[in-house]
């Protein structure tokens, strides 16, 4: 691990931050997880721009602009030298008094984090995730958007929790009006009579650069899409379901609450997907 805080470089057990940073203190700051492959980094102008709209919400300045932040990304994937690298890069409000008040923090922080990432095993991915359907719900767009990747992920760690207290993989996220958001840490897509859908971003999911890449990819394979309102039945009457995220890659629903979602063997839809994923990845989108 190699880990970049404002200019200057650190093997990751001697990374360290104050702990007066009000990213630290109040969850105050945004952050994209990003792939490269052989030095290339995936969709690399997608996640600047959503970066840079996020940090414009929460009124926070981007030292040295979206060019810098390309810099800093530069600079990590050399410092790592890795085929496959994953990187966390983060902007905090920066150090500040104690209180909320985001006006006393004068400089924002800059930390990237480039390591390798591997949130399942290959026998997880071949045999499909088991999901349970948490008892929390999505925060709606006007208490806190979820199209922003900031550092308060409070609501996805306690579904994420819930799910592996109940020996499931991870966790469906439904909003306040019981539609589909997504998975604690993923977009989610199901198949439906040859037909893919997934939840629109004003139901609670992040508006994912691995989701978009498949709304992207889809037509070009003849697989029909649609983005719309889902619930857990459309879930259980689907032909394949699948999870999308850049830490994850393209997973297989196989179980949601205990029920076999689809054929019991990986679905010819998500298999196409997934090879098309694996291509585009390979050139950096």
């Amino acid at each position: 691990m190699k880990v970049w805080i404002d200019g200057e470089l650190f093997d990751g057990a001697a990374a360290r931050i104050p702990v007066v940073d009000h990213g630290l203190l109040y969850g105050d700051g945004v952050f994209e997880g990003m792939r490269a492959t052989r030095g290339k980094p995936f969709k690399l102008a997608a996640h600047m721009e959503r970066l840079a709209y996020g940090a414009r919400s929460l009124h926070l300045a981007l030292p040295g602009g979206v060019a810098h932040m390309r810099e800093v990304v530069t600079t990590m994937l050399a410092a790592h030298g890795g085929d496959d690298v994953y990187m966390r890069l983060i902007v905090t409000r920066g150090d500040g008094p104690l209180g909320v008040d985001p006006s006393t923090c004068p400089t924002p922080r800059v930390i990237c984090i480039a390591d390798t990432i591997q949130l399942y095993s290959e026998d997880k991915r071949a045999r499909g995730l088991s999901l349970v359907t948490s008892s929390l719900r999505r925060p709606s767009a006007d208490v806190l958007d979820p199209r922003v990747k900031s550092l308060n992920y409070l609501n996805n760690v306690l579904a994420k929790a819930e799910a592996r207290r109940q020996h499931a993989d991870e966790a469906l996220l439904l909003n306040a009006h019981g539609h589909v958001a997504e998975a604690s840490v993923a977009n989610v897509f199901v198949v439906r009579a040859g037909r893919l859908l997934t939840p629109p971003t004003t139901d609670g999911a992040l508006d994912g650069i691995t989701r978009a890449s498949v709304l992207e990819l889809a037509p070009g394979l003849g697989i029909p899409c649609e983005v719309r309102t889902l619930g857990r039945m459309d879930l259980f009457a689907a032909d394949e379901a699948f999870l999308t995220g850049t830490g994850a890659g393209i997973l297989r629903i196989a179980m949601l609450d205990g029920e076999p979602i689809g054929r019991p063997e990986p679905g010819p839809i998500t298999a196409r997907i997934s090879r098309a994923y694996a291509d585009l990845r390979e050139t950096g989108g």
